[in-house]
């Protein structure tokens, strides 16, 4: 039966497609056939006058390009070599075009003029770049069309920032176009004038043309302004909602939802197309010795594992694994962590020649995919880069249901694809308020994933959400928390804003859908308050203020006092046995397998911190450490994974005749340290929220217990043990995870008497010890 459906629904596209093409091949044949027989009619008119060979006609904008539609204006330029009756030429000219009722934008010029006109106004210039020749003297033409070109090439850094900066202002003034309801179809981001302005920046030869993508995204958009113009009979290039339906059937579309998915695929293709083009031209127009030096080596500094930057740009590293199907995960998440865009020939590579990931996910890619959303806003970009090149869909099947489709409401900003991106970019900033901020970061991606199927969307999504998850190899439990947030995501918002909050069934309903996992009700809660917030500011201003922040606030607060009685128990970290019998070995045992590097020795203040100190020098970035004391050894066992930064792992023997040396004393840890952040540059990177430093209370009766929450970075474990240490504190236990680019790390830590901090003072220092070292 699925099957059978499964087939009609493709049928029925490849019907609908089948009309859309008839419908715009229908509309190409009539614009081609218009411009044919107006340029004959505008070359007899001209013929008529008697100009002679000295006299041109140019046809110049829209229809100099070929893209009259039938609303559009004639731009016409009459050339001439100074002849002193060109003015009753011209009215000869221009009122049998007027008596015809057609629109018409004319000049008269002679060359000199019409250069000086184009070196001083810039839509003028822009005009005349695609100057096509109608009648009269062809020479003429052709010299005025080669002059203009050649002062367009020669101003080439003054003109493209001037066009930059006329771009920047229409995108301010009119909006994305893929974003709107009712679109100016030409002048918004997007739009068919962005696609002029790529040729125009591909006529100063700094920059390449638009692509085969760009140019079936164009023409896609004049077959709509065409569909618009013959519709509504008007010179009008904005569709506003009355207009959608209409359009839609003229173009053989099955509705108006149709035609907007239409539009918006190609307004995005057009405008990822044009922020890479702006971003080249930027450096161009910044770097005034850039032709002096075009000769010299450009600097490739490594950005990640696999990633270097080149000039502004992240690409591939010289002898990345293209058969390592998490390569393309990895580059993403160290593009926005860097803060920088990766290059487009470096993604569609990336797509065109890794693997597939496999079922489920290997765990450095669920990380990678954290990492990535984790960046905040910056991952917006990124992700544009890999749904444009196809890689989101193959991750992620399920995008493709709600990729580009538009939410016909005035209260979303967004597609829903695009919503769901900015939800997890906003609930990055917000990481710090969970217990497990992965999940939060792709609940928050997921949380409308259902919309566009049959059904309440939140029930259909949470069905998918599970499924994703675990796909991405996410554990069973883990799997559940994910279903139930996207299951409830609306439930905050709607419960505070439609229910009496002192009626105690309204907490304790709320209480009983978040427990749905069984022991993670407050971890649910959570991360439903976090995207709450997430999901309202990604939706748009009307979506979210004060009042409704105060109302789910209040609603939190409720439900985790009831709640509470089910907090995990105090002192949960215990030791494995694989580690208790370690901590029984005779002297000192250092083992290092792969990324697992474990040592146990005798109990000593600092071996936490100076470990992780070793570990940096080598370049490796701790994932997760798990330390305690064994108090009836004697011995401290610290059980680390770590992962190189980047490139290759480093020699299992070197590090571990380091680690041997640090025990001895007999390595300068902090020293080595210290001299490599001073040879290092200054990374750029992400904004990120401030590390959280909090001691939480009743969580031991033994020991002082420090949850830790900042961005991860090389060194970071360093940091944090050092300035533990220089409070005159001992680490008896420690439990280090990083979830994505977030450090959730908790340690249980005693004065120099072995008991728990108690005075205020104390545990104040602490925690401004440790933020000042995080700083």
């Amino acid at each position: 039966m699925t099957e059978a459906v499964d087939g009609a629904a493709t049928r029925d596209a490849e019907r609908a497609g089948d009309a859309f093409a008839r419908a715009r091949a229908g509309l190409a044949a009539a614009r081609a056939g218009r411009g044919i027989e107006l340029d004959r009619w505008l070359a007899s008119l001209l013929a008529e006058t008697g100009a002679g060979e000295d006299v041109a006609l140019v046809a110049v904008g829209s229809h100099g390009r070929g893209e009259l539609t039938p609303g559009g204006d004639l731009d016409l330029v009459l050339l001439h070599r100074g002849r002193d009756d060109i003015a009753g030429i011209a009215d000869r000219l221009w009122y049998p075009i007027w008596d015809r009722g057609l629109r018409l934008d004319h000049s008269v010029r002679t060359l000199d003029e019409a250069r000086k006109v184009a070196a001083t106004d810039l839509k003028a210039a822009l005009g005349l770049l695609h100057a096509r020749w109608l009648g009269g003297d062809h020479d003429l033409a052709d010299l005025l069309r080669a002059a203009v070109l050649a002062d367009w090439r020669s101003q080439a850094r003054r003109r493209l920032a001037e066009l930059a900066e006329l771009t920047r202002a229409r995108w301010a003034d009119q909006g994305e176009l893929a974003f709107l309801i009712e679109p100016d179809l030409k002048e918004a981001r997007g739009g068919l004038r962005d696609v002029h302005a790529m040729q125009a920046a591909a006529a100063t030869w700094v920059a390449p043309g638009p692509g085969e993508r760009v140019r079936a995204a164009h023409d896609l958009l004049l077959d709509v302004r065409h569909a618009l113009h013959e519709t509504t009979g008007r010179a009008t290039d904005r569709l506003v909602l009355q207009e959608h339906e209409a359009v839609a059937r003229s173009l053989g579309l099955a509705d108006g939802t149709a035609l907007l998915r239409a539009i918006v695929e190609a307004a995005r293709t057009v405008t990822y197309a044009a922020d890479n083009l702006w971003r080249h031209v930027d450096r161009f127009c910044a770097d005034r010795n850039r032709a002096a030096r075009s000769g010299a080596k450009v600097e490739r500094r490594p950005v990640g594992d696999g990633a270097v930057e080149h000039d502004g740009e992240v690409v591939l590293a010289r002898g990345a694994d293209l058969s390592d199907p998490v390569l393309p995960l990895r580059v993403a998440s160290a593009a926005a962590q860097a803060g920088l865009p990766p290059a487009p020939a470096t993604v569609e590579r990336l797509a065109a020649e890794t693997p597939p990931l496999p079922v489920p996910w290997p765990a450095e890619a669920r990380d990678a995919l954290v990492t990535l959303l984790g960046a905040g806003t910056a991952a917006i970009t990124v992700w544009e880069a890999l749904d444009q090149a196809g890689l989101i869909v193959r991750m992620l099947p399920e995008w493709a249901q709600v990729r580009n489709r538009p939410q016909r409401n005035p209260v979303h900003r967004f597609t829903v694809d695009r919503h769901l991106v900015e939800t997890a970019a906003g609930a990055a900033a917000m990481t710090r308020d969970v217990a497990r901020p992965d999940l939060l970061l792709v609940g928050a991606l997921l949380h409308d994933i259902g919309k566009g199927l049959p059904g309440d969307h939140s029930r259909t999504g949470a069905v998918l959400a599970h499924q994703i998850a675990v796909r991405m190899g996410f554990a069973a439990g883990d799997a559940d928390v994910l279903e139930t947030v996207v299951l409830h995501h609306l439930l905050l918002p709607d419960t505070a804003t439609r229910r009496d909050l002192d009626d105690p069934v309204t907490v304790q309903t709320v209480a009983e859908r978040v427990s749905a996992v069984p022991g993670r009700g407050r971890e649910v809660l959570e991360i439903l308050a976090a995207l709450a917030v997430a999901d309202a500011q990604a939706t748009g201003p009307a979506a979210w203020g004060a009042w409704k922040a105060r109302l789910i606030q209040d609603l939190v607060r409720r439900v985790d006092a009831r709640l509470a009685g089910t907090a995990p128990p105090r002192d949960a970290l215990d030791p494995s046995a694989e580690q208790l019998a370690l901590a029984r070995h005779d002297g000192a045992a250092v083992r290092v397998a792969g990324s697992r590097v474990t040592i146990a020795v005798p109990d000593r203040p600092g071996l936490l911190w100076r470990t992780a100190g070793v570990l940096a020098l080598h370049r490796l970035v701790v994932r997760t450490a798990r330390v305690f004391s064994a108090s009836d050894a004697g011995t401290a066992v610290l059980d680390f994974t770590a992962v190189p930064e980047y490139g290759t792992p480093p020699d299992p023997a070197a590090l571990e005749a380091d680690l041997r040396r640090m025990l001895a004393d007999r390595l300068d840890v902090a020293g080595r340290l210290e001299r490599r952040a001073a040879a290092a540059r200054t990374r750029r990177g992400v904004p990120v929220p401030p590390p959280r430093v909090t001691v939480v209370e009743d969580a031991s009766d033994t020991a002082t217990v420090v949850e830790v929450r900042a961005h991860d970075r090389p060194g970071l474990l360093w940091r944090i043990g050092q300035a533990i240490g220089a409070c005159g504190l001992q680490v008896t236990k420690a439990r280090v995870d990083t979830l994505g680019a977030e450090a959730v790390d908790v340690f249980y830590v005693v004065d120099s008497t072995g008991r728990p901090l108690e005075d205020t003072a104390a545990l104040s220092a602490l925690r401004e010890g440790i933020l000042a070292a995080l700083r």
